[in-house]
């Protein structure tokens, strides 16, 4: 394998499940850190992102999943699957929460008739025989290569949401989707970037007017998602080196520029902030 430099990309940063033209895809991150390769999150989309992003599938090996909404694992069955078909041979390990062993064994139930039938005609190992389900329900992740440690944080009506914290030469953080949650700022303590989801509030009215919710969808918003100012005073609590926004609500409206995300950050953080966008690549 060659290697691959220190980086974070952040494949898709859109809050929310919907696909519209033109504009941001679901949520999807890669890390490559100190020659270990994490895909966190698989949102729709995930697979072309990663081609795009120079991996070649054949090497997925890690993936760590933050909660069971659909714009987080929508196509992890996908990826996994594209991956064998590709030429993928060697084991891959998922980390998530519990019900991810349900979502799999759903998967390969689904792709049976596919999956015999490339067994038997094209001579490829079961791709049940490939992939481990790793429950994790918080603390110490057990990831080779690196120190990978969990959180659990509030996301409700989410019972089971995860933030993941990747320690090697450089510490990243991912908040995975979370209400405002102090303690992710102890559990990012000195990181060197927090990938952080993030809501305008202001932009709330916009997101129902364009998925026609009421009430129940702004109720949701406001309890279960992290606003843009609270991102920032979790980063300054956490002192963390940078923080790269992600998990956008809402994205791709010219109303809401790079410019005021920052100055919304800045409020409390007054480190460097930037703005995720579908293929940035972050330098770690």
């Amino acid at each position: 394998m060659t290697a691959v430099a220190n980086r974070l990309v952040t494949l898709g940063v859109k809050g929310g499940p919907a696909v519209r033209a033109p504009g941001a895809m679901p949520t999807a991150t890669l890390l490559d850190l100190d020659g270990q390769r994490i895909v966190i999150d698989c949102g729709l989309g995930v697979t072309a992102a990663l081609v795009a992003a120079g991996m070649d599938l054949r090497l997925l090996a890690t993936i760590c999943i933050t909660h069971l909404h659909s714009d987080h694992i929508l196509e992890l069955g996908p990826l996994i699957h594209t991956a064998w078909v590709t030429g993928l041979k060697t084991p891959v390990t998922v980390y998530g929460p519990e019900g991810l062993a349900d979502y799999w064994a759903a998967f390969l139930q689904a792709m049976a008739y596919d999956n015999a039938i490339r067994v038997e005609d094209e001579g490829r190992l079961p791709l049940s025989d490939l992939v481990r389900i790793v429950p994790v329900t918080g603390g110490p992740v057990p990831v080779a290569g690196l120190r990978v440690t969990a959180l659990r944080v509030s996301h409700p009506p989410v019972d089971h949401a995860l933030a993941y914290r990747f320690d090697g030469s450089r510490s990243v953080v991912c908040s995975g989707d979370t209400a405002y949650f102090p303690p992710l700022a102890d559990f990012a303590r000195g990181a060197d970037v927090l990938l952080h989801e993030a809501m305008l509030p202001e932009g709330i009215e916009v997101i129902l007017q364009k998925t026609g919710g009421g009430e129940k969808l702004r109720a949701h918003l406001m309890a279960s998602h992290t606003t843009v100012d609270d991102a920032g005073r979790i980063a300054a609590a956490a002192g963390v080196g940078r923080m790269v926004l992600n998990h956008l609500v809402p994205v791709d409206d010219p109303r809401f520029t790079d410019d005021m995300w920052r100055a919304r950050a800045a409020r409390a953080f007054a480190g460097p902030v930037l703005v995720g966008r579908d293929g940035m690549e972050v330098a770690l």
